[in-house]
């Protein structure tokens, strides 16, 4: 007869109450309903006074890879200090302002507490704990040393959201910037235009051409605007839904940003930063060099890179060292490929893959930073040519007009 297992869902609490002393004392618990809690606080020795459920923040907010950075830090903190696992989830789950977050964290004890080893319970929400994430955790259980493993995975992972976070925020200003130049563009187009347009009419006279097209543009973004915007639209929902579902089209994508003139290099640091990071962090926790490579290759962030890293996964399992494996690619350059093959001969490969980390991730800091310097001027540069640009349009005829007076 099959049995099935029901998962617990605790729900958190606040409470209030008197312990055998006589003291008041305060806490906040999981439990799976108030009459549950009261009975657990009674066998405590508390009288429970006021038992209310924790209010929920931040419903609507998704799960992201920092969250998971940071549940694994609390983890492994807790380990370190002796606190039971169960009792560590526990506690993790009860002071996260995230419900689904707090869910996941509760949902991953429950099957733990059903008698599931770690890493399948993560196992078992591919979305929020990747391969190499559960790899490493049942390395760790298996090598009875799970805190030590866990403290790596948040290493690393805050890590590689730091190399992330960096690229976003120099990427954000640009685009900002650009957007809002777009919006007033339109506005002046749509709405101040026209009112020159109407001045200009009085006049008896040929406008110069720039103005003349700049009317015209007015005009045709006023009947036709909406066409625009809805092909735009369309253009950009067709890309992304190819996108996701082409890894063709991915590839081509990423392939072309490694060769823009100033985001390509960037991105081939990061690409190699995380390559380095994530080797150095699956060979230091005694996971075999062919599997871990499988592991990096999904971590590197770049399909040009995971195909490269899947290939050279191959030759070393036929006996090819790492550094003649990263040769012949030509995507490492010769510091990288020298520093692995060191590492190889020293048997260090991990120190050395986490010290081309650590050098390449102050590369991308240092490129983001100058790359920040350089289009300021250049975008601030668009933004008068096509503000200025209409401003200029629209007073040229009031200049010929006061030159023929």
């Amino acid at each position: 007869m099959a049995t099935s297992t029901v998962i617990r869902q605790d729900t958190p609490f606040t409470w209030e109450g008197m312990d055998k002393k006589g003291n008041r004392v305060t806490g906040k618990t999981l439990a799976v309903s108030e009459n549950a809690l009261r009975a657990d606080l009674r066998r405590q020795g508390v009288v429970p006074t006021r038992i209310r459920k924790q209010a929920q923040r931040g419903g609507g907010k998704k799960i992201i890879a920092g969250d998971i950075a940071v549940f694994f830090r609390q983890l492994a903190t807790m380990l370190a200090a002796g606190i039971p696992l169960v009792q560590a989830f526990e506690i993790v789950g009860a002071g996260h302002e995230k419900p689904k977050m707090q869910k996941l964290i509760l949902d991953v004890k429950a099957q733990v507490e059903g008698g599931s080893s770690l890493h399948e319970a993560l196992a078992k929400h591919p979305l929020h704990f990747d391969d190499l994430a559960v790899n490493l955790v049942e390395a760790g259980e298996h090598a009875g040393a799970l805190e030590n493993l866990l403290d790596k995975i948040a290493t690393y992972k805050e890590k590689t959201e730091a190399v992330k976070k960096k690229i976003k925020k120099a990427l954000f200003y640009p685009a900002a910037v650009l957007a809002v130049a777009v919006i007033v563009t339109c506005i002046l187009l749509v709405f101040v235009i026209p009112q020159f347009e109407a001045l200009f009419k009085g006049f008896g006279a040929d406008l110069p051409a720039f103005t003349q097209m700049v009317v015209k543009l007015s005009v045709f973004v006023r009947t036709k605007g909406w066409l625009i915007l809805m092909l735009v639209g369309a253009g950009f929902y067709t890309f992304f839904y190819f996108f996701k579902r082409s890894k063709q089209l991915r590839e081509t994508v990423d392939r072309t940003l490694l060769k823009l003139p100033i985001v390509g290099p960037i991105l081939v640091k990061a690409a190699i930063a995380r390559y380095s990071r994530t080797l150095a962090t699956t060979f230091s926790a005694g996971v075999p060099l062919v599997e871990a490579l499988g592991s990096v290759a999904g971590a590197c962030g770049n399909i040009v890179y995971e195909k490269t890293v899947l290939r050279m996964k191959d030759e070393v399992s036929t006996g090819q060292r790492l550094q003649r494996a990263m040769d012949n690619t030509g995507l490492f350059p010769n510091m990288v490929t020298q520093m692995i093959a060191v590492g190889e001969e020293s048997g260090s490969l991990d120190a050395m893959a986490s010290k081309v980390a650590d050098f390449y991730e102050l590369e991308v800091d240092a490129a983001v930073d100058s790359m920040s310097s350089l289009l300021e001027p250049l975008i601030m540069m668009i933004l008068g040519v096509l503000v200025g640009g209409l401003v200029v349009a629209m007073y040229l005829p009031i200049f010929k007009l006061a030159a023929v007076v």
